[in-house]
């Protein structure tokens, strides 16, 4: 019964996040030649939007939301390997890095870089050729997003091992919504100046944290984002499924995030305060006419709406989550 359950769950989390099911192993083979042709090419030096996608396998992505929800309230930092295809940015495995952080403040320590040394020497000594294809870390409860310290990380990165990729994951509101929580970016050239376009998807981003966001979101951009499995996979998938979906039983996204929640209470009272203030500056200095600005994105209480709806979501999500425990568990008493 509980190998029926978790097999559920597991199904469950593919069909939440759309994990595509390969026929074939084709995508796990890694073809050298190829890998260099594209590394001497550096098609990506013509074209900073040249990688559009990346494909992410769903073992390595239950591995980075894993780690990322193990380090709570901290941010974690891992690396992903992985290969290159056309426009494209395959991410085949990842592991973590012994780095934590709080907040926007994650950096790469010493030890870490010598740990990824070692890692890769151990790689290369059982024949494993993938190469490092970026990074990731955690942003607990505030989105996903670059701050100006992971801009500039990400910045370097590109210069001194490209192809390379930023992946930021939000346990918080991946544990709160039950799906992952996740974007992907690649930063612009230091002159390169982005085309004056909004955001495509809203994100809720609390307060204190706008001002790091809008300095520096014009100096990155977000990649599409897919995951896949194939056979190859899918027997360690299970295997680790099984501790994920043991940890998940043992949680309750009410209690765990209950922290999370206040803060985002509070943070859209400072939004309405904030909204009401420009509301009644603007209505006196232009009678209730939206500044162009305001226009062109979307007015802060619409917003607002947004956000609480959002955690409306979260909160009843919760409530069935843990009505179906109880259900699953009293039937078995």
């Amino acid at each position: 019964m509980a190998v029926a359950d978790a097999s559920m769950a597991l199904k469950n989390f593919e069909i939440a996040n759309n994990i595509e099911t390969l026929e074939s192993d084709q995508i796990f083979e890694y073809d050298l030649d190829a890998q260099r042709a594209y590394l001497s090419a550096k098609p990506w030096l013509k074209d900073p939007h040249y990688f559009k996608r990346v494909k992410i396998s769903a073992l390595a992505l239950l591995k980075m939301v894993m780690h990322a929800r193990s380090g709570g309230t901290l941010e974690v930092m891992g690396v992903m390997q992985g290969k290159i295809e056309e426009n494209t940015l395959v991410v085949l495995d990842s592991f973590e890095l012994p780095v934590e952080g709080t907040e926007t403040r994650v950096t790469a320590l010493d030890e870490a870089y010598e740990y990824l040394v070692q890692y890769h020497i151990g790689c290369e000594k059982v024949g494993r050729v993938e190469n490092v294809v970026g990074w990731y870390h955690s942003h607990p409860g505030y989105g996903c997003w670059l701050s100006g310290i992971d801009v500039n990380t990400q910045m370097t990165n590109q210069q001194n091992q490209e192809p390379f990729l930023a992946i930021v994951i939000d346990p918080t509101r991946t544990c709160a919504a039950g799906k992952v929580e996740i974007g992907a970016f690649r930063t612009y050239p230091k002159d390169y100046k982005a085309a004056d376009a909004g955001p495509s998807e809203y994100q809720s981003i609390p307060l204190d944290k706008i001002e790091d966001f809008g300095v520096h979101c014009k100096h990155y951009y977000p990649l599409e984002v897919s995951y896949f499995k194939s056979s190859l996979d899918t027997h360690l998938l299970n295997l680790l499924w099984n501790k994920y979906w043991i940890n998940t039983l043992s949680s309750s996204p009410l209690l765990n995030n209950r922290e999370y929640t206040v803060n985002a209470i509070a943070d859209m009272a400072k939004k309405v305060e904030s909204a009401e203030s420009q509301l009644s500056h603007s209505s006196r200095s232009f009678g209730y006419h939206l500044p162009q600005q305001q226009k062109k994105e979307e007015s802060p209480l619409n917003q607002i709406i947004k956000d609480s709806s959002k955690t409306a979501v979260e909160q009843v999500h919760g409530v069935m989550n843990q009505i179906v425990k109880d259900v699953l568990f009293s039937a078995r008493a």
